[in-house]
């Protein structure tokens, strides 16, 4: 049983510095796209070093090369094995403890419900970095994926059910122990469950893809126009349940609503393209962008979180690279606080 409640503080809060893990082309669907993968994360943690320091995570074996790339960048590199590269999954989640001092939460990981084996080594990525980084951990006593949540700073949280309440993570826990376990370990007391999350997402459903906030009481939702896509439905009901619900503060929440790109496949298989799936780092935004038929609305979407972000400099990246291993710029990263003041 956890003996103390934790605090998370909001992305936006200030960085002490972003982790990211290396692509590995064994655990990858298609490993005949891992030369193209590996430039965007190239060109996602040059991006992500304008704005703070970045540690990356790498396989012993790729230490080298890696290193290769970023000689002249704020880039720390972290000898480390592990199976798959999605570190706001598999890594630590950075709360504060009563007194105000760092903590990280070491969360059970079991591959987005045991669907890619082996997970054994991205199981110990979350207390080995922890250790590495001489911060205490905290075993929380559930599995679940970073990317599956998203907190205001101020005591609200948004989720999914598809994904929280999914049998394959804690078939053992209730609805009320769930979010038991997050007012405690994240210090939230309001969770706004939204039913689904995009389709096609084989994580079933994080919320990092369909809804964020931008500020307390205000969210940002991916949304469909199209009625024969079943994105349309989600997302309107999605609508209906944030234009009721209130945030812990009793607040309303004002939706920001962004028009999600175009219909695309990988080998048959639809790509869970999201606008949401940005990070936001240290006066600054990084934005997966998609081109092609997608680029008018890769500019309708930077103009929303521009105006969204007015004081952040935004920078735009190759989406499709990081997409083929399955996510995008957020299901990479994990913010480390610096306990600086919000920007």
């Amino acid at each position: 049983m956890i003996d103390k409640r934790y605090t998370m503080p909001a992305e936006w809060a200030h960085h002490a510095r972003t982790m990211i893990a290396w692509p590995v082309k064994e655990s990858m669907v298609y490993p005949d796209q891992y030369a193209d993968v590996c430039n965007g994360y190239e060109q996602l943690i040059s991006a992500i070093s304008e704005f703070e320091p970045v540690l990356v995570v790498v396989n012993p074996e790729d230490e080298e090369s890696v290193g290769s790339r970023f000689s002249h960048a704020p880039v720390e590199l972290v000898s480390l094995p592990h199976n798959d590269a999605w570190l706001r999954d598999n890594g630590p989640t950075f709360v504060r403890d009563g007194d105000n001092q760092l903590v990280g939460i070491n969360w059970g990981f079991n591959a987005w419900g045991e669907k890619y084996e082996p997970w054994d080594l991205d199981d110990e990525v979350a207390p080995a970095l922890l250790s590495f980084m001489k911060v205490p951990a905290v075993d929380a006593p559930l599995i679940l994926e970073g990317g599956s949540i998203h907190v205001d700073g101020e005591g609200t949280l948004l989720t999914t059910e598809e994904c929280l309440l999914n049998p394959n993570r804690n078939p053992e826990l209730s609805k009320s122990d769930v979010e038991e376990h997050l007012q405690q370990l994240l210090g939230v007391s309001k969770i706004v469950w939204l039913p689904l999350g995009l389709e096609g997402d084989e994580t079933d459903g994080h919320v990092d893809n369909v809804a964020c906030f931008a500020a307390p009481s205000k969210v940002l939702l991916q949304v469909c126009n199209d009625p024969t896509d079943p994105n349309y439905e989600r997302s309107q009901e999605h609508l209906r349940i944030l234009s009721k619900e209130k945030d812990a503060a009793g607040r309303s929440f004002e939706v920001i609503q962004i028009e999600q790109p175009p219909y695309r496949e990988l080998n048959g298989e639809r790509l869970t393209l999201s606008y949401i799936n940005f990070y936001l780092v240290n006066d600054g935004l990084i934005l997966p962008v998609f081109g092609g038929d997608a680029s008018e609305y890769d500019k309708k979407a930077e103009a929303v979180l521009q105006q969204a972000f007015p004081d952040r400099t935004i920078r735009t990246i190759d989406g499709m690279a990081i997409i083929a291993e399955g996510g995008n710029v957020h299901c990479t990263t994990q913010q480390v606080p610096s306990g600086g003041s919000s920007t």
